[in-house]
């Protein structure tokens, strides 16, 4: 089964396919699995579901989607959520989040990975490329992952994107 990263990158390149056009309907992605989405017009949320021989994956996305981090995880004070994607497949689970905040990229990152190393993960990567911060890392026992990344400053707030994954694709 693919892993959490590539479901949601499916899920919004099938998404963004469909902008402009139904606010439901049913897409074949790249595997040749069938995809049914649903974008509700008040709200701007999307739900999606993908039919699997493993089973049905589940993807639900908007700025109003419940955010549930894993224990020990916070988002950055005053941060304010752009979109949260939540993903359930049979072999795993994942969530990103996309927020804004208004703090430095060396602020956010620091916080993350305070948190994670609280939680229990190893860091794997710290890479920081002109504007763009990353930091990801996993937890023995369960596989659990997770990446934060950071990009442009606009009008004083810095972009980012969390992404926390467990299971086989995590």
């Amino acid at each position: 089964m693919r892993n959490l990263i590539t479901f949601i990158l499916t899920g919004a390149s099938a998404l963004l396919a469909a902008c402009g056009s139904e606010q439901s309907g049913t897409i074949t992605t790249s595997d040749g699995e069938t995809a049914e989405y649903r974008i509700d017009e008040a709200s701007g949320e999307t739900t999606m579901t993908i039919k699997t021989p493993d089973g049905d994956a589940t993807m639900r996305s908007g700025q109003s989607v419940p955010i549930s981090l894993p224990d020990g995880f916070s988002l950055f004070p005053g941060s304010t959520v752009v979109t949260n994607t939540v993903v359930n497949q049979p072999d795993g689970a994942g969530t990103m989040v996309t927020f804004e905040a208004g703090a430095k990229a060396a602020a956010i990152i620091a916080h993350f990975k305070a948190q994670a190393e609280k939680a229990g993960y190893a860091i794997e990567l710290e890479a920081t490329m002109n504007e763009t911060m990353m930091l990801s890392g996993k937890r023995a026992g369960d596989g659990a992952s997770f990446m934060v990344s950071t990009g442009a400053v606009v009008d004083g707030k810095t972009s980012g994107q969390l992404v926390f994954g467990k299971g086989a694709g995590g």
